[in-house]
C-alpha cells in the first residue's frame, strides 16, 4: 500500500510541476517585470490550468499525509538499535567500538607504521 501511494506522490509532483511551468506568467517575479496593467481588482479569474494546479496541490498534501500516517502505522514500538543488534554502551559511558569487520584484527600483535616517502627520517645522534 504504502508503494502505491509513494509512486502515486511522485507522479502528482511531476504534474504539478508540468501545471506550474505551463502557466502564463503573469510578471512581477522577485519585482522584475511589468507590473499588473494599472487594474486594482486584484487577481483574475483563475483558468482552467491554475484550478487543476490547486486539485494537484491538495492531492500532493493528502496523499503526503497518507504516506506520513502508513509510515507510523508501520513503526512499531522497538528501537532501531534493537533492531540492528548492536550492544549498548557499557554503564561507565565509554562507548564500545564497532567490530563488524571494518577494523584490523586486535590479536595484540600492531601491524608496522606506514612509511612515509616525503619527510626523511630524523638525524640520528
Amino acid at each position: 500500500m504504502q508503494n502505491f501511494f509513494l509512486i502515486l506522490h511522485l507522479l502528482i509532483a511531476l504534474a504539478r510541476i508540468l501545471t506550474v511551468l505551463l502557466q502564463r506568467s503573469e510578471g512581477g517575479g522577485l519585482g522584475i517585470g511589468g507590473g499588473g496593467g494599472g487594474n486594482i481588482s486584484g487577481r483574475p479569474p483563475a483558468s482552467p490550468i491554475a484550478k487543476f494546479t490547486w486539485w494537484l496541490s491538495m492531492a500532493f498534501l493528502v496523499t503526503s499525509l497518507s504516506l506520513n500516517w502508513l509510515a507510523r502505522s508501520d513503526q512499531g514500538t522497538g528501537s532501531v538499535i534493537d533492531q540492528l543488534g548492536v550492544e549498548t554502551a557499557p554503564s561507565d559511558g565509554l562507548a564500545l567500538p564497532p567490530t563488524d569487520g571494518l577494523l584490523p584484527p586486535t590479536d595484540g600483535i600492531l601491524p608496522p607504521p606506514p612509511v612515509n616517502d616525503l619527510v626523511p627520517p630524523p638525524p640520528a645522534e
